[in-house]
C-alpha cells in the first residue's frame, strides 16, 4: 500500500466534553466496534494501568478523575481509526487544548439532560478557533432529558455552531424507543440488552410506510414524522464539504451506555470525517502526501515508570513515512536523533512499530530532549502553529522548603513545566518563581510529583493575579514606556516572552485604555 492509500484510510479524531458526560463510555463502545476489545470497560482498566503507574496518579485515583490524554487506535471497515480520549475536568484544561491540535476532527459529547456546559462552550471554541470539523453525541437518550429542538438551539447558541442532526430520537427515557438514521434512511430500534444487532435495525425510505405504527405505535409514529418534517424544513441538509470546513456539525443521539447509535455514529464518520490534513507551519504549508517526514510533539509525559525515569514525547505525523532507526533532525536542538523503539498506542497494549503514517500518533521515549511543541523533520528547517499555551486562571509564587535540595527542585520545576503541567513565569521586580495553571488541582499534582519524583519539596505563597497577558508592539518606543511604566506587574516566560500580570479585570481594561498601541494576548502564540 503506498502512501496515499495510507493516508486515505486514516482518521485522527479527538473526543471532548464536560465531565460526565459520557466521553469514556462512548470511546469504550467504539473500541468495542472495532474490535480493539472484547468487552466495554476494558479501556478504562487499561487506562488505569497505562497511566495511573507513576506515584503522582494517586490523585487520580483519589478524586476519580482523568488527568491525561489516552492515545487508542483500531482498525474498523478497513480504516485506521485514531482516538484521543481526552480529559473532561477542568483543571486539565491545557492538555486538552494541546491535544486538539492533533486530530483532524472532533466528536463534543453533551448530556441530554444537562445539555451544554461551561467546559463544551471552552473546548468547542478552541475547535472553532481551529476551523476543526466537530460531529456532536448527544448521550444518555435511555434517560428524561431536554426536548431534541431546545438542545439544538442551545447548541447554536452556546457554542456558536450550525448544526445538521442526522438522526432523530423516538421518545426519551422510559418512552425511548430508538432513533431513525436521517444519514441512512433506516429506522434503529432500541433494546436495553446493551448489544444492538442487525435485526433491530430496519430500512425506511419512507415514513408514511404504515409499518412504521406497527413497529413503534401510533402515536410516536406520528410524532416522529412531524418532527422529521421539521428537522427537514428548519436545519440545512448534509453537504460534506460545508462539514469539513467546520461550518455546520452533525448531530447524532444515542446512548453509550447501552451501546446504542453508537454503531451509526462510527458508520457515518469514517465515511464523512476528514482524512489527516495539511498542517500550517511558520515557513510554509505541509501537505500529508508529501514524500519527507515532518511531525511534531505536542503531549509530554514524564515519568510513567518512577523507577526508569522514563518520558514518552506524543508524536503527531504530518507528511512523509516515519520509519523505526532513521536519523531524523530535532529542529530546535539541531541535532540527528534516531528511535528505535518507537510506539503505537493501542486499546490493549503499546507496541513497538517500524513504520507510521500521517494521521498517526507514535510514543517516543525520551530521555529531556523534547519540548511541546518541537519539531522532527527529515532536515528541512519547519516550525508548527497553533501549539499555544494558554493564559492561566490560578497564580501562586513557589518557594523551595528545603534549601538542600535546591537543584533537585529546579530540575523538577524544569521538566514539569517541559511536561506543560502548568506555565512558570519570572516577575522582574525581584525573579520570584510564579506558577499558572488552569485549575487548583494542578498545584496539588505538581507538589507532589516534587516529592515522590526529584525529592524536591515545595511551598506556595497565593498571589492576586486576575490574567497573565502575553504583549506586543510595533513601536519600540511605546512599549519601552509601558514596560517601564508597569515595572512592578511585568514577568517573563521561560522562552524569554514579556508577560503582563493583571491583579484585575479593571486594571487590565484600565492598562489597555492608557496604552491602545499595545496589543494584550490570552495565548503565547500571536
Amino acid at each position: 500500500m503506498n502512501i496515499k492509500d495510507e493516508i486515505k484510510r486514516r482518521r485522527t479524531f479527538g473526543i471532548v466534553s464536560h465531565p460526565d458526560a459520557g466521553k469514556t463510555t462512548l470511546t469504550e463502545k467504539l473500541l468495542l466496534f472495532g474490535g480493539a476489545i472484547q468487552v466495554a470497560g476494558a479501556v478504562k482498566s487499561n487506562k488505569i494501568k497505562k497511566t495511573a503507574t507513576s506515584d503522582f496518579m494517586e490523585i487520580e485515583k483519589q478524586r476519580g478523575i482523568s488527568v491525561a490524554t489516552s492515545v487508542m487506535g483500531f482498525d474498523y471497515k478497513g480504516v485506521k481509526v485514531n482516538i484521543l480520549d481526552t480529559p473532561g475536568h477542568k483543571d486539565f484544561a491545557e492538555d486538552t487544548f494541546r491535544t486538539l491540535t492533533a486530530v483532524d476532527s472532533v466528536i463534543v459529547v453533551i448530556d441530554v439532560a444537562k445539555g451544554v456546559e461551561t467546559q463544551t462552550e471552552k473546548l468547542v471554541e478552541v475547535c472553532r478557533m481551529r476551523k476543526t470539523p466537530i460531529i456532536v453525541f448527544i448521550n444518555k437518550l435511555d434517560r428524561e432529558g431536554k426536548d431534541g429542538f431546545d438542545l439544538l438551539d442551545e447548541i447554536e447558541q452556546k457554542l456558536g455552531i450550525n448544526v445538521c442532526p442526522l438522526s432523530w430520537p423516538i421518545g426519551m427515557g422510559q418512552r425511548f424507543q430508538g432513533v431513525y438514521n436521517l444519514y441512512e434512511k433506516k429506522l434503529c430500534l432500541f433494546s436495553p440488552h446493551g448489544k444492538q444487532s442487525e435485526e433491530d435495525t430496519l430500512v425506511f425510505e419512507d415514513l408514511d410506510n404504515s409499518e412504521l405504527e406497527e413497529r413503534i405505535g401510533e402515536r410516536a409514529a406520528e410524532e416522529l414524522r412531524s418532527e422529521v418534517e421539521m428537522v427537514s424544513e428548519v436545519y440545512p441538509e448534509f453537504d460534506k464539504a460545508t462539514y469539513t470546513t467546520g461550518e455546520i456539525s452533525p448531530v447524532f443521539f444515542g446512548s453509550a451506555i447501552n451501546n446504542f447509535g453508537v454503531k451509526e455514529l462510527l458508520d457515518c464518520f469514517i465515511e464523512i470525517a476528514p482524512n489527516p490534513l495539511p498542517r500550517v507551519t511558520e515557513e510554509r504549508e505541509v501537505l500529508p502526501e508529501e514524500k519527507n517526514f515532518t511531525g511534531f510533539v505536542f503531549k509530554i509525559h514524564a515519568n510513567i515508570d518512577p523507577r526508569h525515569r522514563d518520558r514518552i514525547a506524543f508524536l503527531r505525523i504530518c507528511s512523509g513515512e516515519f520509519q523505526r532507526n532513521t536519523n531524523y533532525l530535532h529542529i530546535r536542538n539541531n541535532k540527528k536523533m534516531k528511535f528505535s523503539n518507537p510506539t503505537s498506542f493501542m486499546a490493549a497494549r503499546k507496541e513497538v512499530i517500524d513504520s507510521a503514517y500521517p494521521g498517526d500518533i507514535v510514543g517516543l521515549y525520551d530521555s529531556g530532549n523534547f519540548k511541546i511543541g518541537d519539531t522532527i523533520t527529515e532536515g528541512e528547517v519547519l516550525h508548527f502553529k497553533g501549539i499555544p499555551s494558554f493564559s492561566p486562571e490560578q497564580f501562586r509564587v513557589v518557594h523551595n522548603a528545603n534549601p538542600m535540595k535546591y537543584k533537585q527542585l529546579s530540575k523538577g520545576l524544569e521538566q514539569l513545566m517541559d511536561e506543560g503541567v502548568a506555565q512558570m513565569f519570572i516577575r522582574k521586580l525581584d525573579n520570584a518563581k510564579i506558577i499558572g495553571t488552569v485549575g487548583a488541582l494542578q498545584f496539588e499534582v505538581i507538589q507532589y510529583r516534587l516529592e515522590h519524583e526529584y525529592g524536591a519539596s515545595c511551598t506556595y505563597e497565593p498571589l492576586n493575579i486576575h490574567k497573565a497577558c502575553w504583549i506586543s508592539c510595533a513601536d519600540d518606543k511605546m512599549l519601552e514606556s509601558f514596560l517601564a511604566r508597569r515595572k512592578r506587574d511585568m514577568a517573563k516566560d521561560l522562552d524569554g516572552k514579556d508577560v503582563f500580570l493583571a491583579e484585575s479585570q479593571w486594571i487590565l481594561n484600565m492598562v489597555q485604555e492608557n496604552f491602545p498601541d499595545v496589543q494584550f494576548h490570552f495565548t503565547s502564540e500571536f
